[in-house]
């Protein structure tokens, strides 16, 4: 078999088809196999030279997904009209009302079912985003004087493990009113710390989110089961 001497192009594709198909049918109930089938011809042996599993293709969308989100992110770091409260909120928001925001929920996996993708939150939220975006603005916030605490980098981590991680509904499958109580004690912690940074509108942003994810992950349900319900009917019948 010849070489493929355009790799990158075979990864978007890989990319492509999976994300449409996530999509459509959820991530739960799409299938490798699913995936090569609409690949065009490409065999198995290609996904899997690039992708080691379906958390893997996730992942990878994911990422590139966020590449843009994540440019953001460094534009405000890098701002100078802004002193440290200031940006952490200019973060807060832009990262919550990006519209690949809709897309990672609308294409979001159950991640009580797949802990591989939750430990890469968890280890993406400690090991980058506070690190390389967090922790300087806080320092920077304390040497400015808008940020009052004594623990730069345990405050960057609890504020985005709590706002990645006990937050989030793709973590935790809560009701609109345990979202907002939620976000009430965030908002209650980072006032104790000075930072009036969470408003009304973020509530309402977090709870659109976590509607759209369970409204989605209904759908692929009800599809899932109406299939199933089919097949059953046909093997019934002898089909």
């Amino acid at each position: 078999m010849a070489r493929n001497k355009h790799p990158e192009e075979t990864v978007d594709l890989i990319l492509d088809v999976a994300f449409s198909l996530f999509m459509k049918k959820g991530y739960e109930h799409t299938s490798i196999q699913d995936i090569i089938d609409h690949l065009g011809g490409l065999s198995k042996g290609a996904i899997y030279h690039h992708f080691k599993s379906k958390e893997d293709i996730y992942i990878a969308i994911t990422d590139r997904m966020t590449r843009e989100s994540n440019r953001i992110l460094k534009a405000i770091c890098r701002r100078s009209d802004l002193n440290g409260k200031e940006k952490l909120r200019a973060i807060f928001t832009e990262s919550i009302f990006h519209p690949a925001q809709e897309e990672l929920f609308t294409t979001a996996p159950d991640l009580n079912k797949n802990p591989k993708l939750l430990i890469s939150i968890v280890r993406d939220t400690v090991g980058v985003l506070t690190p390389d975006y967090i922790l300087p603005i806080i320092k920077q916030g304390i040497s400015d004087g808008s940020i009052r605490t004594d623990y730069p980098a345990e405050l960057a981590e609890l504020v985005m493990l709590t706002a990645n991680v006990w937050m989030n509904p793709l973590v935790f499958e809560e009701t609109a009113e345990k979202i907002c109580r939620k976000f009430m004690v965030f908002r209650q912690m980072m006032q104790g710390f000075g930072l009036d940074i969470v408003d009304d509108d973020l509530l309402g942003r977090l709870q659109e989110l976590a509607e759209m994810y369970q409204k989605n992950k209904q759908e692929g349900s009800d599809v899932y089961c109406s299939n199933q319900h089919g097949q059953k009917r046909l093997r019934h019948r002898g089909l």
